[in-house]
Formats: C-alpha cells, sequence, structure tokens
C-alpha cells in the first residue's frame, strides 16, 4: 500500500483499486480546489498505472460522500470581487468531464449525503453505487444558484419530467429513486460495503466495466424506484412546460395538497435561480454531450458568482441561517428575459475548454 498526503484528500493504492477518499468529514467532504486538483491529480497516476484495475471513490466519516463544494469559500471571493468561482468551477468542471470519459472502471460509494458538487464526482463514473442511507440532492436553486457540474445533463435525462422536478425544488432523492432517475446503478447495503470493496481491490488489471458490474450486483438488492418514482405520472403533468408561469399555473390548477406543497417550495427559491434553471434543463435536452452542457453550465456559473442572489442565498442558508433569503426580483413572474439573456451568453476568452488527451 503507497500512501500519498493525508491531508483533504487521501489518494493510494490497495491491491489493485486506486481509492480516492475526500477527507474532511466534519465538513461532510466539501470540495475544495485544491481537492479538485488532488483528484485530477490522482487521476492522472491511476491510469497511467498499469497495476491499477478500478478507482474507487468514497467519502470519509459516517455522514456522506461529499455535501457539494465550498460555499462559503466561493461566497466570501464573491463578496471581495475576487476570482475563486472562475478558477474552482473551470477545474471542476473539466474534472467531471474526465471522470465521465475515464477509461478504467470508475466506483463511487454514494453513502450518506451526495449533493451538489458531490454529484458530479459520483453520477458521471461508470459505477455508482447508493446505499439506504443514501440522500442525493441538487439544491442549488435555494442559493441563487442551479444544478452544476453537469447537473443540467443529468437531470434532462431523467425519465419524464423528474429531473426538471428535482432541479427547481432541490428535493432529496433515496438511493432507489437516484437509479429510477438515472443518477446512480445498484443499491448496496452500507453493512456489505466493506465485503464488496474488498473483492474489488482484488480485481485483475484489465478487467472490463461489465465483469465490475456482475461484481456489484452480486451485493445489490436489485430494488431500482423510490417514492418519488410513484409520484411520476403527477410529477410530469405538473412540469411539461418550457415556463415556470405555465408550472405555476399547472399547480395552482391541480390544488391537490402535494400540488400546493410544491408550489410553496418553489416560491421559497431564487425566483432568477429557477428561472436560468429551468432554460439551461430545456436546452440541455438538445444538447450533443455532457461538455456542450459544461460549457453551457460554465457561462452562467460566471454570471452567478457576479449575482447579488447567490450571495444572498448563502447567506441566509449558511452565513447568518435565518432562512430568510431576500431575492432580487421577489418573484418568478418579474424575472424578464433580459436578466435572463447574461446567463446564456458567450464569455470569449473566458470560455470552457477541455484539455485534449483528457
Amino acid at each position: 500500500m503507497s500512501e500519498a498526503a493525508e491531508g483533504d484528500l487521501i489518494v493510494r493504492r490497495e491491491g489493485s483499486a486506486g481509492i480516492i477518499r475526500l477527507n474532511r468529514p466534519k465538513a461532510i467532504n466539501a470540495m475544495t480546489l485544491e481537492m479538485s486538483l488532488g483528484i485530477d491529480a490522482a487521476l492522472d497516476r491511476f491510469e497511467a498505472d498499469p497495476d491499477v484495475a478500478v478507482v474507487i471513490l468514497e467519502g470519509a466519516g459516517e455522514r456522506g460522500l461529499c455535501a457539494g463544494g465550498d460555499i462559503r469559500g466561493l461566497y466570501e471571493s464573491s463578496r471581495a470581487g475576487g476570482d475563486l468561482g472562475k478558477r474552482f468551477w473551470r477545474q471542476e468542471y473539466v474534472m467531471n468531464a474526465r471522470i465521465a470519459a475515464f477509461p478504467k472502471p470508475y466506483v463511487a460509494y454514494m453513502d450518506g449525503l451526495v449533493m451538489g458538487g458531490g454529484v458530479g464526482l459520483s453520477a458521471h463514473g461508470r459505477h455508482r453505487i447508493v446505499t439506504e442511507k443514501t440522500k442525493l440532492a441538487m439544491p442549488e436553486v435555494g442559493l441563487g444558484f442551479f444544478p452544476d457540474v453537469g447537473g443540467t445533463w443529468l437531470l434532462s435525462r431523467a425519465p419524464g419530467e423528474l429531473g426538471t422536478y428535482f432541479a427547481l425544488t432541490g428535493q432529496t432523492m433515496n438511493g432507489p429513486d437516484a437509479i429510477h432517475a438515472r443518477f446512480a446503478d445498484a443499491v448496496v447495503p452500507s453493512e456489505k460495503w466493506p465485503a464488496l470493496r474488498e473483492v474489488l481491490t482484488k480485481v485483475k488489471p484489465g478487467t472490463q466495466s461489465s465483469d465490475i458490474e456482475r461484481l456489484i450486483d452480486g451485493f445489490a438488492t436489485g430494488e431500482a424506484s423510490g417514492p418519488v418514482a410513484a409520484l411520476q405520472d403527477r410529477i410530469d403533468r405538473w412540469f411539461a412546460y418550457d415556463s415556470m408561469h405555465d408550472i405555476v399555473v399547472a399547480l395552482e390548477q391541480d390544488g391537490s395538497e402535494l400540488a400546493l406543497a410544491t408550489l410553496k417550495t418553489l416560491r421559497e427559491k431564487s425566483p432568477r435561480g429557477i428561472v436560468v434553471t429551468l432554460k439551461l434543463l430545456r436546452l440541455a435536452r438538445k444538447a450533443g454531450s455532457l461538455q456542450d452542457c459544461l460549457v453551457r453550465e460554465y457561462r452562467a456559473a460566471l454570471e452567478v458568482f457576479r449575482s447579488d442572489d447567490f450571495r444572498e442565498g448563502v447567506r441566509a442558508a449558511i452565513i447568518d441561517k435565518d432562512r430568510n433569503p431576500r431575492w432580487s426580483p421577489p418573484d418568478i413572474s418579474q424575472v424578464t428575459p433580459e436578466m435572463l439573456a447574461p446567463y446564456l451568453a458567450e464569455i470569449g476568452a473566458d470560455e470552457l475548454i477541455f484539455p485534449q488527451g483528457k
């Protein structure tokens, strides 16, 4: 077993497995720029090592794989007019695309909380394992943001309008619902993970992804849909529109307890964030690749980083924790096409470019 630095990221070999362990358990392994750079370096190392058969991503501690990005650091940089957003998201999005294209089997253990940037590290991988404790969400609209890290690609490819629902409400998926929404592949009880992990560290170099899949299936429960999947027909009716106005009207006209509760949730989110999210989701449906979506997300993310809504959302949720954000504008109906346009505009020299050969 060879060790790398035991800081916020642990990178090492265990048998034939390259291990990447996020190691900020007190912060539920929230991602920093340095951690993202470290993961990229680990992927370099494991891709080049002929003795590494499989890469395993996991999180330290009992609370989850990763609760997202280091939002507090981004907030402070945004307030100071800094450039952390530009640097952090560029590195992160390029890494998300690399994970999706990684040539060796990549196994993500999605136990506990998996949110935002944690989804980007795991749901683009080839083998995505959830457990009975998984709580997966992309709640960015509550921060004046949108589901990024390739989230618009993933969400736009969920069955029916489930992705639209999860994106606009920020609601949580359990493990089986994550499989139904195409964010995960297998439910493995957490008590069985040590045994499966041990097996994975002993696979032979050159083992194909299909063989890894069969190994995982031997430990899996076979569950493939959860409580939200049971609401698919209703969600599909409510969210089958390309404008927030029409979605709101559909929920109001339904008038059921669930519809009105969903409407109340939507009205707590950033109106600007919700409108931007819906537009990005609809564009993502027509996208030819994950990279196309990431380029579009990067443009929108830089605009978010400059926005008052992002700072206000983070202030209310994380800094002051008063849960009372003052959005601008305060209502969905007041978000104009002129407000939306900067999130979609090309950004010249700052455009996201993916390095060749990774």
